[in-house]
């Protein structure tokens, strides 16, 4: 038996992690090595996470995010294209996951806002990141697009 809140170094394919088991002391050391978080593994809670956030339109939506609260037309009008089923959706995810938090306004008629919280904001700094770095290479992209197009063609 494990004493309760022992540490655990855990191996996974982004190095060791030092991961604090939240484990009862009648449960098994083994099943304190299933905390590891490690997206590669099929297990791994992050994974449906990491879904929501580069899925077709979480990314989209987060960071239509970043510049405030929204009211859910005006989001759907920012991104371009999605369905309002899809973006019901994708905020209900990412509200889930600590994303994103939709606040009920105490108005006449009342308003619903979505806004991100302080770990989506973290997370749309590196959304936004990736994004930016994307749209500087398009230019790379396209060229690497059209040559592998070719010799597809071939």
């Amino acid at each position: 038996m494990q004493p309760e809140g022992q540490r655990y170094l855990l191996e996974s394919n982004w190095g060791t992690v030092d991961r604090m088991s939240t484990r009862a002391d009648h449960q098994t050391e083994e099943r304190a090595l299933d905390l590891a978080y490690d997206v590669l593994q099929r297990r791994c809670p992050s994974r449906p996470v990491l879904d929501h956030l580069t899925g077709r339109w979480g990314t989209l939506i987060m960071l239509s995010l970043r510049d405030g609260p929204v009211r859910f037309n005006e989001l759907r009008r920012r991104v371009d294209g999605i369905s309002e089923k899809m973006l019901s959706q994708g905020l209900q995810a990412l509200e889930r996951d600590g994303f994103v938090v939709r606040e009920v306004l105490s108005t006449m008629p009342p308003r619903v806002e979505y806004r991100l919280t302080e770990l989506g904001r973290g997370t749309s700094d590196l959304i936004k990141g990736l994004v930016v770095f994307v749209e500087e290479r398009m230019p790379e992209v396209e060229v690497a697009q059209a040559a592998y197009d070719r010799a597809e063609d071939a």
